[in-house]
């Protein structure tokens, strides 16, 4: 199983970071293979307009894709899922890798959503972007231990 996360900005020392890092290394105990991208977060404000930005991420986040994979992008309008549900489709998802996105600051530009094999939500409520990265990897866990019958979830 191979899984990508690409997000916008690199975690400060919010410490959602070291967080992060403890799920990555527990998803890959179980043999995923889990890569952590980022591309540079523009500034909002100053001369640049809300849609600017976005679309400059947006450029930025099509040009470190991966070549091969499913794209999901994590936003608050996409499917919302149950762990089991997930759990399954990130199975399918996952061949040849699922590549999941989380937008900056300002979200995901409509272009990359729409562009987007897949939309996901992890709320229905709008999330910090580094609080949205870290529940990402959390439910990626969960749904890992979910496929190999790990009672984590329960």
């Amino acid at each position: 199983m191979n899984v990508v996360v690409l997000s916008v900005g690199r975690p400060g020392g919010t410490g959602f970071g070291p967080l992060f890092e403890d799920y990555a290394a527990r998803i890959r105990r179980f043999g995923v293979t889990l890569d952590a991208r980022y591309v540079r977060e523009v500034k909002p404000g100053g001369r640049y307009s809300d849609a600017h930005v976005m679309e400059r991420e947006a450029a930025a986040l099509v040009e470190a894709l991966p070549s091969r994979g499913t794209v999901i992008a994590v936003t608050p309008g996409g499917d919302s899922l149950d762990s089991p549900a997930f759990a399954r489709r990130l199975r399918s998802w996952a061949r040849p890798a699922a590549v999941f996105v989380v937008g900056g600051p300002l979200g995901l530009a409509p272009s990359f959503r729409e562009r987007a094999d897949q939309r996901l939500a992890l709320s229905a409520m709008t999330l910090p972007h580094d609080l949205a990265r870290l529940v990402l990897i959390e439910q990626i866990y969960r749904a890992v231990t979910i496929l190999h019958r790990v009672p984590y979830h329960k």
